[in-house]
């Protein structure tokens, strides 16, 4: 069994910051690419960052130069530092992580449970 616990999510006001993290737990062979959507109501899920195994990193657009995502994995641990954020960014955030079980196979994807960032104006 996998399990993904996410945490730091929060209210903060225009131009603050916040860190999000997002745990794997459970049994496995290797995580591969992290993670980090957001999502507003009525609307689908939005890739905002990814990180790979080998460390590259990816963003979208409207987060470039404000969020920076990084990784320990030694601790099974995805990092989204938020920066500057703006009321724009209020949205839950989730972590989306690639696990392989076993040393064969294929991989499967886990969500965490989602968290709640609100910035206010």
């Amino acid at each position: 069994q996998v399990q993904l616990v996410e945490s730091g999510g929060g209210l903060v006001q225009a131009g603050g910051s916040l860190r999000l993290s997002c745990t794997a737990s459970g049994n496995f062979f290797r995580i591969n690419a992290m993670r980090w959507y957001h999502q507003t109501p009525g609307q689908q899920r939005k890739l905002v960052a990814t990180i790979t195994s080998g460390g590259s990193t990816n963003y979208a657009d409207s987060v470039k130069g404000r969020f920076t995502i990084s990784r320990d994995n030694a601790k099974n641990t995805v990092y989204l530092q938020m920066n500057s954020l703006k009321p724009a960014d209020t949205a839950v955030y989730y972590c989306n992580v690639e696990i392989r079980r076993y040393s064969w196979g294929d991989e499967s994807t886990y969500w965490g449970q989602g968290t709640q960032v609100t910035v206010s104006s």
